[in-house]
């Protein structure tokens, strides 16, 4: 487990919002809203969104920067070189102070913060620091794993882009289900009411990126 559940807390308290009036907007019941908050449950990515849009943060706050490295950090001297051997930077460097420390980072997969939801859907960030109205992340959905708590549609404001690394993903928008495999994407307007499920017997990976609006 992550801590998804301390966070929501504080930024809930720090918000003024009772547990129980959350969870009456957000549509679901105080117990799942107290159980996770107390790490003992996790949220689907709907409940998420809907918990972010309420508390009027964006999902990538919430993400954990803790656990896979915390936040980034320089290496002590001496633990391994700036440069590979071609020269290019060694990308478990990235954060030695450079002239471009401001404007270019790269993230080591060791230093992804992540977010582990309900159903075994994972989000890894892929950028260095959190965005406001931008999400970039390498998704996963273990098999038969969904988007929605009972698979239905909801919308939210921005526009997804997702590819499609390995296995299989269905996604429902509208009316239209769209069946994807590895090496194809699709674009969508987030506002139309849409889910995500894994329908294949092997784990779904993939690069999804959403902009616009507040996330």
């Amino acid at each position: 487990m992550n801590n998804l559940g301390s966070r929501l807390k504080e930024i809930r308290t720090r918000a003024g919002m009772s547990l129980r009036e959350l969870a009456r907007q957000a549509n679901v019941s105080p117990s799942l809203v107290s159980q996770i908050e107390n790490g003992k449950s996790q949220p689907s990515v709907a409940t998420l969104y809907a918990f972010s849009q309420l508390l009027n943060v964006s999902v990538d706050e919430l993400f954990d920067s803790s656990t896979n490295g915390g936040a980034p950090h320089a290496p002590d001297d001496g633990a391994e070189p700036e440069t590979e051997r071609d020269g290019w930077m060694n990308p478990t460097r990235a954060w030695h102070p450079s002239e471009y420390a401001n404007r270019v980072s790269v993230v080591h997969p060791a230093h992804r913060p992540r977010l582990a939801m309900a159903d075994g859907v994972v989000w890894e960030r892929l950028t260095a620091t959190p965005e406001h109205d931008v999400n970039f992340m390498k998704i996963s959905y273990e098999p038969g794993a969904t988007s929605t708590a009972g698979g239905d549609l909801v919308s939210h404001a921005g526009y997804e882009y997702g590819f499609v690394l390995s296995g299989q993903l269905d996604v429902t928008i509208g009316e239209e289900l769209f069946h994807l495999h590895a090496g194809e994407s699709l674009g969508f307007d987030s506002v139309i009411p849409h889910v995500l499920h894994n329908p294949g017997p092997e784990p779904f990976e993939g690069i999804w990126f959403v902009h616009g609006g507040r996330h």
